[in-house]
């Protein structure tokens, strides 16, 4: 998203303004409560606008998927305008998320033709609300649709609501939508989305309904996604070219300082990072996203944003728009939000962790384990489902979170590794292996108390559990929390993967226990079956660790490092066949979603090649020359003062000129490489190429320009240093 500020007005907003600015941030009052929601089109609304037999027959379509008629669909659209126009909305928009990873929207006013006497009326009919119609050809189709052929839909997804987004443009009512070819296949993140969601809810259903549970009518996966970014001065930013066209820096020598003090974690929030805080709450809030924690992470000018759960749908379309805020507050902060997974190389990069759970419409966490876990056969069955889903689709959980940007954490020692495996905690790991050795399980661990030590802080309740920071998917209470996905990611695909497989789980035991005599004797079977086939997957320790590496490869778990690795697991033949069966994708769409990968990481790479190239060629060989030539001229002048002792200048001189050759010679073999990856046809091969090639002609040349910073003068040197990004914010 563009900033609206030039850099001369970002530093008058940053610091003329600021006095003005923090005394009226400091001073205004804020009742959460009072705005949330404010600009939701949400059931309060809904209730108090539409007519009863209308808001009844929107629920049940919410509620069981029913058709929606034209003429009901008539008096809502009406009745959002309606409400719009009072927020001060004057266009509307589908607002969907197609496979390009962000989301997309077309403006249309509500204006009609003028009349006889030159007036407008503000309409809005039902066809408009249900359906659109954008251009599907300049979307990412991966062959679906030919380039001649334009026509996609957009359809109203009326299981979440309507808003109403404030910005520069006005008002404008925002409708979340799927959208689709003209052939029916699905475009975008969130039609595969609520296609696994009925997946999932048949399927558990079939399971509580084995353990006597008639009542739960509906089950719903629920998702709460931890947003991590880093923030930076926009005039630092305009200055660097690499962040501009890549969202990373591409070079950058390590400040004095980083991460290694752990100072920042947690630390207090600095003034102006804390009003932007404020506003994005605020912004959020009306938008209806629960956002509730925020904090300083790791590293600096690094924090993270985390709201309350919500169903998974409207879990992704909440995490589009924070991201959205992000990026558009810090703007009016005179900074810029960064999402990339790793924009500075040395320090932590940025993920987001997906917490994932199963909830009944009448409040049943199936992921409760209670206060006995090994007493609870429906949550031993559930969770041995959940272990076996992993394991037997580790592969495919990998690739829903590889990007280009994520290559740069996963393994790497700050983020989880790109071994896939479970942590369970000392309790449910004990329960496990006293099923998997015994048969049976007596007996779990409790929870004990904590004693401070101090007469005056009183004892704490001690989980039964601890947790594993280094474990991409971990058990934490009553959820699932997947650690791998990136920060710029739509979490629309990690959890199609994971609503899927285990809908698959829960199918296969299901068909089983269906079919048994006697169901107590069969599913304490199954679950010993299913915990001793896949405890492959199952690990406690430190998931960072060489060792582990090396162990995992001894269990035969897979170890995808990199997205172009990844990617084939998506047309697997045991992955086409369960998508299939459930109806969540089918073959051509899986196809096309690799095909649009494999081009993804292609043009991405060569964006990044390329921007390496101008920069190297433009900025800093003329300015390494440019220090080059004044040691040059201070050699000769100190010289000509007769002084003869010039050996730190000549030092300093040869080190330059070599570490400059090594910088031409490295950007010469980068524009060979980048030209023959261009050359080459789109596809696995090409992307296999900038991943192997380009990628390492790239780390060829940012050696000895990092080398070439430390040594030039920093008046010199043609942008600013980590050290100004990073603290200077």
């Amino acid at each position: 998203m563009e900033c609206p500020f030039l850099s001369q007005e970002v530093k008058q907003i940053s610091y003329a303004n600021f006095r003005e600015r923090k005394g009226k941030n400091m001073g205004e009052f804020v009742n959460a409560a009072e705005i949330f929601g404010e600009n939701v089109f949400n059931d309060a609304v809904m209730q108090e606008r539409l007519p009863k037999k209308v808001y009844k027959k929107l629920k049940e379509t919410i509620e069981k998927g029913e058709e929606l008629d034209l003429a009901t669909a008539d008096v809502i659209a009406h009745e959002m305008k309606e409400w719009a126009i009072e927020k001060g909305a004057t266009h509307y928009t589908h607002w969907f998320q197609p496979l390009t990873g962000f989301t997309a929207e077309k403006h249309d006013s509500f204006i009609t033709a003028p009349n006889s006497d030159g007036k407008v009326l503000m309409s809005f009919s039902g066809k408009e609300l249900i359906k659109g119609e954008p251009d599907a050809s300049s979307f990412p189709s991966g062959g679906l649709r030919a380039t001649f052929e334009a026509r996609g839909y957009t359809a109203w997804d009326c299981t979440s609501p309507a808003f109403v987004r404030q910005d520069a443009a006005g008002a404008t009512l925002c409708i979340p939508t799927a959208f689709c070819s003209y052939t029916g296949e699905a475009l975008d993140q969130k039609t595969p989305l609520l296609r696994s969601m009925e997946a999932i809810n048949i399927q558990s259903l079939r399971l509580l309904k084995l353990f006597g549970n008639t009542t739960s009518k509906k089950v719903t996966p629920s998702v709460g996604p931890e947003q991590e970014y880093f923030l930076v001065d926009s005039e630092k930013f305009l200055q660097r070219k690499d962040l501009i066209y890549t969202g990373r820096t591409l070079f950058g020598a390590m400040p004095p300082k980083g991460q290694e003090m752990d100072d920042h974690y947690f630390g207090t929030i600095r003034q102006r990072i804390a009003g932007f805080m404020k506003d994005v709450n605020i912004e959020l809030w009306k938008l209806g996203v629960s956002a509730k924690t925020q904090h300083n992470e790791v590293a600096p000018a690094q924090h993270e944003l985390a709201p309350i759960y919500a169903e998974a749908n409207i879990a992704v379309d909440h995490n589009q728009l924070v991201m959205q805020t992000l990026k558009r507050v810090a703007c009016q902060h005179g900074m810029k939000c960064l999402l990339h997974e790793k924009p500075f190389a040395g320090v932590n990069g940025s993920g987001k962790h997906n917490n994932w759970s199963i909830t009944t419409d009448d409040g049943i966490n199936l992921l409760e384990p209670g206060k006995t876990p090994h007493e609870n056969i429906q949550f031993l069955l559930v969770l041995s489902c959940i272990i076996s889903a992993v394991d037997k689709h580790a592969g495919l959980l990998r690739e829903s979170a590889a990007d280009p940007g994520n290559d740069h954490r996963l393994g790497a020692n700050e983020a989880p590794p790109a071994i896939i495996s479970i942590f369970l905690g000392d309790q449910l790991e004990d329960v496990v292996e006293q099923l998997i050795s015994t048969g049976n399980a007596t007996s779990s661990k409790k929870s004990g108390v904590l004693s401070t030590g101090v007469s005056t802080l009183p004892d704490l309740m001690k989980d039964a559990t601890d947790r594993n920071r280094t474990s991409p998917f971990a058990f934490t209470g009553n959820k699932f929390e997947f650690r791998m996905v990136g920060s710029r990611d739509s979490i629309g695909s990690p959890n199609t993967v994971l609503n899927t497989i285990v809908a698959e789980a829960f199918c296969d035991a299901c068909d089983e226990l269906e079919a048994a005599d006697d169901f107590a004797t069969a599913v304490h079977n199954l679950i010993k079956k299913n915990l001793s086939e896949h405890q492959r997957v199952i690990f406690n320790g430190n998931g960072y660790s060489d060792e582990w590496v090396e162990e995992a490869e001894r269990r035969g778990l897979p170890n995808i490092k990199s997205m172009v690795e990844a990617i084939p697991e998506l047309t697997k033949e045991e992955n086409v066949v369960m998508f299939e069966k459930f109806g969540v994708f089918t073959k051509a769409e899986l196809e096309s979603r690799a095909e649009v990968k494999y081009e993804n990481y292609a043009k991405t790479i060569n964006i990044e090649a390329k921007a390496m190239i101008d920069i190297a060629a433009k900025q800093i060989v003329p300015a390494v020359i440019k220090y080059a030539k004044s040691l040059a001229d201070s050699v000769n002048a100190i010289k000509a003062a007769g002084i003869e002792e010039v050996s730190v200048e000549t030092e300093l001189l040869a080190e330059t000129s070599a570490l400059l050759k090594e910088t031409q010679v490295a950007l010469k073999n980068l524009i060979d490489t980048d030209a023959k990856a261009c050359g080459m046809e789109d596809g696995a091969a090409q992307a296999a190429f900038y991943h192997d090639e380009v990628m390492k002609a790239m780390s060829e040349l940012r050696a000895p320009v990092d080398k070439l910073e430390m040594i030039v003068d920093k008046e010199m040197w043609p942008m600013p240093s980590y050290g100004d990004l990073i603290f200077e914010v």
